[in-house]
């Protein structure tokens, strides 16, 4: 099966396109290219996470760092999609490629690479390698890029709690590891700190090692059917591809549902539910790619752990909808939050 990168010179593909490629669980990579590095020019790559390119959330929010690293630094980007089933051996070997041809740096979109680049980064000593979400992997050349997503997720629960009627709210994760319990953790808190009497559904699509959690709209339909007929009327989830079919589910009913990593709101492939979208919890996965390649086109690669809190804006909450926007107390109720947790006079848990 053939596995390695594309040359990244086309625009995001429309969401249509995106959802009906994934829809049945992940995506198949595309033809070998050839290497920008071979005609001269530097070059820097990104491996997507599962779900791949067009899931309008995390792998779309690194791809577009790559492309402002395109246009403000005159560089080549390459790109290497996910298989289906795939293994670790594929993993090394899609890195092991792109490091051969000469991309510097070389980065892993979400946890699932560390065990590869902990074996394909001493073999390239010359290059960066950066790994999306995870500091278990380390080495003089590798950069950890990691979130407070519990930061960002407790603003959301502040958001739901406020927003609902009910008093019912849900979380949804795609799969059920550490990372997204973080998620987990931070909304139900700010739900909670909001109103101790409102009700957190939560959901988990699928247990490691199957990842279709993050790649199936259908599973995050039928957990966001489910908890609306519970009585929910927000909804969160943290499932990448997956959490559009929570979306559309929320839209169909009439509810609010909250978008995750990208501002989903201003997402084309989601168009048709923004208007249900009342906002997002955002990662600035954009930035952080752009910033490592930046640092490695200025020769002065960063390494070790790169953390993004609200703090830095490395997280937050999109307030894109209008609807959102007209809602004053719950603007000053998470901006409140937002302060206090700045300040430390709130701390986020990150496990539930």
């Amino acid at each position: 099966m053939r596995r390695i990168t594309r040359i990244a010179t086309v625009g995001i593909a429309s969401a249509a396109l995106a959802l009906s490629a994934t829809a049945c669980g992940g995506k198949k990579s595309s033809d070998a290219s050839s290497s920008p590095s071979e005609s001269g020019q530097k070059s820097a790559a990104i491996a997507y996470d599962i779900g791949g390119r067009g899931d309008q959330s995390f792998n779309d929010a690194a791809y577009a760092g790559l492309k402002k690293a395109e246009t403000d630094l005159k560089i080549k980007g390459a790109e290497a999609e996910p298989t289906d089933g795939e293994g670790e051996a594929d993993k090394v070997q899609r890195l092991t490629e792109l490091a051969r041809k000469g991309n510097n740096p070389v980065i892993g979109v979400g946890f699932a690479y560390a065990p590869a680049i902990k074996k394909v980064a001493p073999k390239f000593p010359n290059t960066t390698f950066g790994i999306i979400d995870d500091t278990s992997v380390t080495g003089p050349n590798v950069a950890n890029m990691v979130f407070n997503e519990e930061q960002g997720s407790y603003l959301a629960g502040v958001a739901a709690a406020k927003a609902s009627k009910t008093g019912t709210v849900g979380f949804i994760g795609g799969v059920e590891v550490p990372l997204i319990k973080k998620f987990e953790a931070g909304f139900a808190q700010g739900v909670k700190d909001t109103n101790p009497n409102a009700k957190v559904l939560s959901a988990y699509l699928t247990q490691p090692p199957n990842f279709d959690g993050f790649a199936k709209p259908d599973l995050g339909k039928a957990a966001a059917q489910g908890q609306l007929d519970a009585g929910a009327d927000v909804i969160y989830a943290a499932a990448g591809l997956a959490g559009s079919g929570a979306i559309e589910a929320a839209s169909a009913k009439g509810k609010w549902a909250i978008g995750v990593d990208s501002d989903q709101y201003n997402q084309a492939g989601l168009a048709k539910y923004k208007d249900s979208i009342l906002t997002s919890v955002t990662k600035d996965v954009s930035d952080s790619v752009f910033n490592l390649i930046k640092s490695v086109e200025d020769g002065k690669p960063t390494t070790g752990e790169i953390r993004y809190g609200l703090d830095k804006d490395g997280v937050g909450l999109a307030d894109s909808n209008p609807k959102y926007k007209e809602m004053a107390d719950v603007i000053a109720a998470v901006e409140k939050a937002k302060a206090d947790i700045i300040a430390k006079k709130i701390t986020v848990k990150t496990a539930p």
